[in-house]
């Protein structure tokens, strides 16, 4: 590991050298990727220092604090090292739609897209919301958005797949609980596109935007709707103001999802040698349970409970999402 991290960091004095020179918008992203990884060496290469002179002068203290310091940074490096996914400083496209369930299903959803805006607004994040379909009764029947931030697709990729709820409806007379589900689509944003769109592939259609109770109601033909026909894929924005702009974004939203589209037979073959601990993602597959009842949270991928639901779905969900990351993270170093 010693030789690899003495050319990286070669590289890094390069890029620092060049950034130096004015060519800072070049080498920012590696600057920025490699800084954490040059650091924790230089920590690492001072422990062994530090080790080699206790060693010397008999310091069984300051050899024990150097040991225990290698040790603790090696660990660090290991992760620091680990292949990244060039997606996960992308921006993301979300997507929530209920499943089974009917209007219970509808409200679950709006649930779900309350908790993921308050916990992104609580980081730091910026919310988006491209269309969003509402119910009479307060419900989503469909909702897409952006999650704008450094990051952003690390943080949210594990979130896709199929939510589940368990609780008793308002309108149950009984007290029964029922089941519900909705599925979440969570996409990095697109950001270099290796295939071209063409507009004879395109459906573009315009109408008013509306919303339940007479929301977000525009009085002209500003919300966009683009089927590509090639695939049947269908995207809607009508958030934006103006034509234009709703065009625009549906745009870049069509072709998040195409390229998450082509992805897919790649991404098929890399989770048949490689399922990791959090599974791989796939939206049929049920991926956590909101047990209302007993206040419970649980996460089938990874085993983890909690029963803090009501602060859970107030956008608490940050223990959950390291939980997720770290176990990952585990599974990569395990070469699973």
């Amino acid at each position: 590991m010693h030789e690899k991290l003495t050319e990286i960091k070669k590289r890094f004095i390069e890029i620092e050298r060049q950034m130096a020179d004015g060519d800072f918008l070049t080498h920012a992203k590696e600057y920025k990727k490699l800084t954490p990884i040059v650091e924790a060496f230089d920590r690492l290469v001072n422990f062994e220092s530090d080790l080699q002179a206790a060693r010397e002068l008999g310091m069984d203290d300051e050899y024990e604090r150097a040991r225990d310091g290698i040790d603790k940074t090696t660990e660090e490096l290991k992760v620091l090292m680990l292949p990244k996914d060039d997606r996960d400083d992308n921006n993301v496209i979300m997507e929530i739609r209920p499943a089974a369930g009917g209007d219970e299903a509808a409200l679950f959803a709006a649930a779900l897209l309350r908790m993921y805006t308050l916990y992104a607004n609580s980081i730091g994040f910026k919310i988006e919301m491209d269309y969003c379909n509402e119910s009479e009764i307060g419900g989503v029947k469909e909702a897409s958005f952006t999650i704008i931030g450094d990051g952003a697709f690390a943080r949210f990729k594990f979130e896709s797949g199929v939510h589940r709820v368990q609780r008793v409806p308002d309108t149950e007379t009984q007290g029964r609980i029922h089941t519900s589900t909705c599925t979440v689509a969570v996409l990095p944003e697109a950001t270099q596109v290796d295939f071209k769109i063409e507009e004879k592939d395109l459906k573009v259609d315009t109408y008013r935007a509306s919303g339940a109770g007479g929301q977000h109601v525009n009085r002209t033909e500003s919300a966009i709707r683009i089927t590509h026909l090639p695939t049947g894929m269908v995207v809607t924005c009508q958030d934006g103001r103006s034509q234009i702009k709703n065009r625009e974004k549906a745009m870049l939203i069509l072709q998040t999802k195409l390229a998450d589209h082509y992805q897919g037979a790649a991404d098929a073959e890399y989770a048949a040698t490689r399922k990791t601990q959090v599974g791989t993602g796939d939206r049929s597959e049920r991926i956590r349970t909101y047990n209302y009842p007993q206040g419970r949270i649980t996460d089938h991928r990874i085993n983890f409970t909690s029963h803090n639901l009501p602060q859970f779905m107030n956008g608490d969900i940050g223990d959950i999402i390291e939980a997720l990351i770290l176990a990952d993270t585990q599974s990569k170093l395990a070469g699973g």
